[in-house]
């Protein structure tokens, strides 16, 4: 295969974050074509003895299997590399492979991690009941507090792991102040940005360590395939990330790397546009939601506290929001009653989306957990797609209404 200019470190560095999205990491084949080719092969042939033996020894660049290396799935890493601006990226088969992967993988007996306590369900279950059964021990805070973080840390203390925005309340870190306090500490941040894609936030600019994605949401951004990522320098992927991974097998699809890679075109335009909307929705339904005794979490909002700091950090406050309307009973009359808006438990996509947490993404937790990071009975996820703005809402007001606000 011909590297064409997507693969020339020197000339990407100066192309902006639309033209990478679209361009980065493209590889040619004798053929020419536009489109990145799809290679769905396990294995490889060698023309000679010697060539398979320098592979496996790490003398020679190719491929030696697609557990460890696929064409397609290099051009998805090394576009998402460039747009999040590190080193080397390594995709993984869904999001919580990257989680786990990415956790694992640096971790053993004895070591502590800080986390948020703000989190998608499967990663809490990640902190909270599978590193303690390999005696790594989590102590979970509030993230949105600074002092916390520094409070938490003890001798031990390997990995600092969170997600801005979080899942599903929205809570904001601040990459700053936590990433440059783990670099003091000679502590490993581990961020999961799947919220803002590296279109609308960019945690290495701030001093994260390593950025772990579902590449489901919105890099896919059409609810068509499972995919991860986790992107940090060269030399953690190597020598880290690498001995898990190829010995444990969270492997992406070159057909799943392929569709991300589709999406990864339309992601610029995609989360913008969804951000506006977000902000033009929530605009609309706040005062009603306030007047009902309930409240609102979306950091593009002035009313959300880390307001500020999300327009420090993001480029644009993503496309997801919250806001609770204050029971179970109400909540799912406004579900009930939705017509355009899908009811789902996914986040990202071009479609519009709602879900109740408590009983869906973040169910398996127990509701004391769930009451500690401020998932109520009365909280709603949305996720505002491409539709019009004036159709969403419509299709709000009317839930609205049918549930008594």
């Amino acid at each position: 295969m011909k590297k064409t200019t997507g693969m020339d470190r020197a000339a990407t560095r100066n192309w902006r974050p639309a033209t990478r999205a679209v361009r980065g990491g493209t590889w040619r084949s004798e053929h020419g074509e536009t489109s990145e080719a799809l290679f769905l092969t396990s294995g490889y042939t060698y023309d000679d003895a010697q060539t398979v033996a320098d592979r496996f020894a790490g003398e020679s660049e190719g491929m030696t299997y697609s557990r460890l290396q696929n064409p397609t799935v290099a051009m998805l890493e090394e576009r998402i590399a460039l747009m999040e601006g590190a080193g080397g990226c390594r995709a993984q088969a869904s999001g919580m492979a990257a989680m786990t992967a990415a956790l694992l993988c640096q971790l053993s007996a004895g070591d502590h991690v800080v986390a948020a306590r703000a989190a998608f369900g499967s990663c809490r279950w990640l902190t909270d009941n599978l590193l303690p059964k390999f005696g790594i021990e989590t102590t979970t805070i509030d993230s949105a507090d600074n002092d916390a973080w520094d409070r938490a840390v003890r001798p031990e203390t390997k990995v600092f792991f969170f997600e801005s925005p979080a899942n599903p309340t929205l809570d904001v870190v601040d990459l700053e102040f936590v990433c440059r306090l783990a670099r003091d500490r000679k502590i490993t941040t581990v961020v999961d940005n799947a919220f803002a894609s590296p279109v609308l936030q960019r945690p290495m600019e701030w001093g994260a360590d390593v950025v772990a994605y579902s590449a489901t949401k919105l890099m896919d951004g059409q609810g068509r395939v499972l995919a991860g990522a986790i992107c940090a320098d060269e030399e953690w992927l190597t020598e880290v990330l690498m001995p898990f991974q190829r010995n444990t097998g969270p492997t992406l699809s070159a057909f799943n790397a392929w569709v991300v890679m589709k999406g990864l075109e339309t992601l610029p335009l995609r989360a913008h546009h969804q951000s506006r909307s977000a902000v033009a929705l929530g605009e609309f339904m706040a005062e009603r939601v306030r007047a009902a005794g309930g409240h609102m979490r979306h950091p593009g909002l002035p009313c959300h506290p880390q307001y500020a700091l999300a327009q420090k950090q993001m480029d644009a406050t993503g496309p997801i929001f919250a806001f609770d309307v204050g029971s179970r009973t109400r909540a799912f009359a406004i579900l009930d009653a939705l017509e355009l808006i899908d009811i789902s438990n996914n986040i990202g996509d071009a479609r519009s989306l709602m879900c109740h947490p408590a009983s869906t993404t973040h169910a398996n937790m127990g509701e004391e957990a769930r009451a500690e990071m401020g998932v109520t009975e009365g909280l709603l996820r949305i996720n505002v797609g491409l539709e019009d703005i004036e159709d969403l809402q419509k299709d709000i007001d009317r839930a609205l209404r049918a549930a008594g606000l």
